[in-house]
């Protein structure tokens, strides 16, 4: 059993900071050839500049807004045209927005559906079709055809009031996530979700900057004691892309140090 990655070939959405960006970095650690997407350009830069182009040529980076049909295209066509191809997509973009239920004039549960769902799925209908067309040309009739992994939250099954449109999105990946399992297996390709929470995201630290004291209670109602780094994350990750899951397909895998155990954290962080 097999957890290597080298040589692969990877899209990582969300790559410009955070979790994504743990993600995409860790990934390259391990020799796999990375697209690091997302819609800060400048951020993207300052990660990633100083590689790109230079002696390791494993590393490239796309900006664009991926809610637009037309940059998806374009970071499939970036990527093809920079690796040859795509082994792994990351669906680490996503956003954190507060939001107030009994408000009609309240528009982030559309919002939120559109970055955290439609973005991943359009990506994912992107990406699969391309790698089935490739899969058509192998000789190899059982190997292995692509993996792809979401990111979701434990927000999906514990209730907050002002964390309602997150909420939502976040069951909605885990179900699209089940969806495209069943719909991609046949072609051989994985689809899965890392559901997370005590993780230090970048949601979760401006989150903590402005709300100090929330850092007690969190490390207080997680069974093991701290806030993760997006390490953790980012090595589940890997694992999910890797051969040693190789007959995984639709779960949500949990990490978060036990928190959706016990009872939740009252404070709307994730």
């Amino acid at each position: 059993m097999s957890f290597s990655i080298e040589g692969k070939t990877a899209i990582v959405t969300g790559a410009a900071n955070g979790v994504g960006l743990a993600i995409a970095r860790h990934f390259l650690s391990q020799g796999a050839r990375v697209m690091c997407a997302d819609m800060d350009e400048a951020s993207l830069t300052a990660e990633y500049g100083d590689l790109v182009g230079g002696d390791d040529p494993r590393v490239a980076y796309f900006a664009g807004d991926l809610r637009e049909k037309l940059t998806i295209a374009n970071l499939l066509s970036a990527t093809i045209d920079a690796f040859d191809g795509v082994d792994i997509l990351v669906n680490a973009s996503r956003q954190v927005a507060m939001s107030d239920p009994l408000s009609v004039e309240d528009d982030n549960v559309s919002q939120l559906i559109e970055q955290n769902l439609m973005t991943s799925l359009r990506l994912i209908q992107q990406v699969a079709k391309w790698m089935i067309r490739n899969a058509e040309k192998s000789e190899d009739s059982d190997a292995s055809v692509g993996a792809i992994v979401n990111l979701s939250s434990i927000a999906a099954r514990r209730c907050q009031p002002e964390l309602l449109a997150f909420s939502i999105s976040s069951g909605a990946v885990d179900q699209m996530t089940r969806a495209m399992a069943v719909a991609l297996a046949p072609h051989r390709i994985r689809v899965n979700a890392v559901a997370f929470g005590s993780v230090m995201s970048s949601s979760l630290q401006g989150m903590l900057s402005d709300n100090p004291d929330y850092r007690g209670e969190i490390i207080a109602k997680t069974p093991m004691g701290r806030v993760a780094p997006a390490s953790d994350v980012a090595e589940t990750v890997q694992y999910l892309v890797s051969e040693g899951s190789g007959f995984m397909t639709g779960q949500i895998l949990t990490v978060d140090g036990g928190r959706t155990l016990v009872d939740p954290v009252l404070a709307p962080t994730h």
